[in-house]
């Protein structure tokens, strides 16, 4: 499957911006596991979210209550809405995808096969 991510861009402390990864070719998208990972300079990849076949969602700690994944399984897009956007959001996301992850390995960027191409979100104080 090749991920494309887009909805990146430069914003404000305290605004928001929705991210999108849309899918194609593989298998059927329903049934992929979808995560969310960053990168920030200098910084190793980290885990943001991640979201199951069934819907079942899950976060890092610094993003919940903040941020929203969500997939449309009909236009095979994940989605990543970012609210209240802080300066240490800042960071290339990428998107990944796995058919084969576990629930306990969302978080493990180890655990995705396929990855898309990253979208830079930079957040001004």
């Amino acid at each position: 499957v090749q991920l494309q991510a887009s909805g990146g861009g430069l914003v404000q402390a305290g605004d928001s911006l929705r991210l999108s990864c849309a899918a194609s070719g593989g298998s059927s998208f329903r049934r992929y596991v979808m995560g969310w990972f960053r990168q920030a300079p200098g910084k190793e990849r980290e885990f943001v979210s991640a979201i199951g076949r069934g819907g079942s969602a899950l976060y890092e700690d610094s993003v919940r209550g903040r941020f929203t994944v969500s997939r449309d399984n009909a236009k095979n897009t994940v989605y990543l809405q970012m609210n209240s956007l802080k300066p240490e959001d800042t960071a290339v996301y990428y998107c990944a995808a796995d058919q084969q992850i576990i629930n306990s390995e969302y978080s493990n960027s180890r655990s995705y096969e396929h990855w898309g191409q990253g979208t830079l979100v930079t957040v001004s104080s």
